[in-house]
């Protein structure tokens, strides 16, 4: 019901429109400083950061649509109506995977102005300051330190009173946040009785769900307050909405949507070292193809499925799988596509004695739409809210057995093993919600995978998907967390908060036995869609890798690449306050080269 809600007339907020071109022939140059490939998270925040300088001009290419007139897009609570299987996304799926018993799972990437950052649930998290940390250490690079970054991650954001303007003392850390940024960040705006059944179970359980201020304090650990990329006013607060709006009425800057880089173009050779300086584009797999042209650098931003895919069709990557499919080597690094690493998403539900979970909208057309109306007339309400007000971070005890078998994936102790998420309603990507019943969710997410995958080509045809591999709960260590994370989240019902208010859990959730447990874990795990790795970065020195600490493509000149892909391990975050703090940092890095 809620899908239908995206026809709905009731509210457009104007987002893009100057200088926006749909037909690369109707560009009015062919050759700019820069062509940013790609406007999802990164790509917004590059083109308009470089835009800034009018001494620069900037091309910014976009496979997928605009995001103006898209309800949902704007809309927190709707965020979920946008994948996976719409126009909005690649609509991807993943091989068969070995640790889910061979299912394969929808994988969706944002195909449109502001990419991922404008179809996903907006939770905003930054990580812990280990990964940061570890960052800088595998990179030889103290730039990529929490220390550092922390000036980044402020001056990416900004933030706000929650949409019911509440008083949030207690909630969060004011000194800890940006308030000039332009991603603007919010608490949740409606608060209803879960949520204080989860403050009270951390007062109640204080050694194991200690309660956290703000967990984007770099000190993430315990039980908060989720934070959002939502306005005030209850919109969703996106690259394209935050970065490039106010960006798009410069006369050096271009924006370029409905159109597919193809390649990209070395144009010399010099001792063996390739520069590229072209990219080729084309609308449909049968039309023409044009060149465009980079006095300066190719940035490439298309995230970790599209990035190494344009990579390997440029003859970038493995000379073996280049060559099973005619493509000529152009740049011999092996890593392209390899590291691939995701957070496994599950959600776990209990029968819960109420009426008022998001069951009661979903089976209520009129009560949607008066959430809706309220949502368009106030930017208020349920509607203003993407709807998880609070959020956990949890580690396996020290002296976990596991640890004698496998190494600990994480950053160190300040960062994550799993992620613990309760939600007022049931939350599953595998099961649709039952017909009758209300629900309490509590999702659990692998923050520190051991498990990695990868992304190949399937063909030499850019209009064909690539090949997925995210190697969900392939390591027994990732499955051995999410077993551990689904006790936790049965303890956790068993404070006092909850009596009365659970009837029981749902399904295998129900067994005790470590068995049942893995057996349903397998069965019912995804991802919750946060790709990374994929060309990771190491330090100059290092061989092996596919991006140097300045992010520029080692072996060759004229190619940077700028989103997640680079992060050589994954947060134990969300990612997406991550990846606005890099491109922040990026966009310093090439004005620092070229100024």
């Amino acid at each position: 019901m809620l899908r239908l809600l995206l026809l709905s007339g009731l509210a457009f907020h104007s987002s893009v429109s100057a200088r926006l071109f749909t037909d690369p022939t109707q560009l009015p140059n062919r050759e700019y400083d820069f062509l940013v490939v790609g406007a999802g998270t990164a790509g917004g925040v590059i083109a308009a950061r470089l835009s800034e300088n009018p001494a620069f001009s900037v091309l910014l290419i976009e496979a997928g649509s605009s995001n103006q007139n898209i309800l949902a897009a704007e809309v927190p609570f709707l965020g979920s109506t946008l994948s996976p299987n719409t126009a909005v996304t690649w609509n991807y799926t993943t091989t068969p995977q070995i640790g889910l018993n061979n299912r394969t799972v929808p994988y969706p990437r944002g195909y449109v102005l502001g990419g991922s950052s404008t179809i996903n649930f907006e939770i905003w998290t930054r990580g812990s300051i280990d990964d940061y940390n570890r960052f800088a250490k595998v990179s030889s690079d103290p730039g990529w330190s929490w220390a550092e970054m922390i000036y980044y991650m402020k001056k990416s954001e900004h933030l706000v009173p929650p949409t019911d303007n509440r008083s949030i003392f207690g909630e969060v850390d004011p000194a800890m946040h940006g308030i000039q940024g332009p991603v603007q960040v919010s608490l949740g705006g409606y608060i209803g009785g879960v949520d204080r059944r989860v403050i009270d179970t951390t007062r109640e359980f204080v050694s194991e769900f200690p309660y956290n201020i703000d967990m984007n304090s770099g000190y993430p650990l315990g039980i908060g307050w989720t934070q959002n990329s939502v306005s005030s006013k209850g919109f969703r607060s996106s690259s394209a909405t935050a970065y490039l709006a106010p960006a798009m009425e410069r006369d050096n800057l271009d924006v370029l949507i409905q159109t597919r880089v193809t390649k990209l173009v070395a144009v010399s050779h010099a001792n063996g070292v390739p520069t590229f300086g072209q990219v080729e584009v084309a609308q449909t797999p049968t039309g023409p193809r044009l060149l465009l042209n980079a006095s300066k650098e190719i940035i490439l931003s298309s995230g970790s499925i599209n990035t190494p895919q344009l990579l390997q069709l440029s003859g970038v990557g493995d000379p073996a799988l280049l060559a099973s499919l005619n493509i000529t080597t152009v740049l011999d690094l092996g890593d392209v596509g390899k590291n691939l690493s995701d957070h496994a998403f599950l959600g776990n539900h209990w029968l819960v004695n109420s009426t008022s979970t998001f069951e009661a909208v979903g089976r209520n057309a009129s009560l949607a739409a008066d959430l809706l109306a309220q949502w368009n007339t106030t930017g208020t309400g349920l509607f203003s809210d993407p709807g998880a007000n609070q959020i956990g971070w949890m580690r396996l005890p020290p002296n976990s057995s596991i640890f004698q078998q496998y190494p600990d994936p994480s950053a160190g102790p300040t960062s994550a093993h799993y992620e613990f998420l309760p939600v007022n309603g049931f939350v599953s990507f595998v099961e649709s919600t039952p017909a009758t019943g209300y629900f309490l969710s509590i999702i659990t997410n692998i923050a520190s995978p051991l498990s990695r995958g990868s992304v190949t080509l399937a063909s030499s045809d850019p209009f064909d998907n690539p090949i997925i591999d995210p190697a969900l709960l392939e390591s027994p260590f990732d499955l051995h967390v999410m077993v551990e994370a689904i006790k936790t989240a049965k303890r956790f019902v068993e404070a006092s908060a909850w009596k009365g208010y659970i009837i029981q859990a749902v399904g295998a959730l129900n067994s005790t036995a470590d068995e049942d447990l893995a057996s349903y874990a397998r069965n019912s795990t995804t991802t919750v869609f946060h790709p990374v790795g994929t060309a990771r970065m190491t330090s100059y020195s290092n061989k092996n890798g596919v991006v140097n600490p300045d992010l520029l493509v080692k072996g060759c000149s004229g190619l940077r690449i700028v989103d997640a892909s680079v992060l050589p391990y994954i947060p134990a975050a969300h990612p997406q306050a991550c990846i606005y703090a890099l491109a922040e940092r990026a966009a310093d890095l090439i004005k620092a080269a070229w100024c």
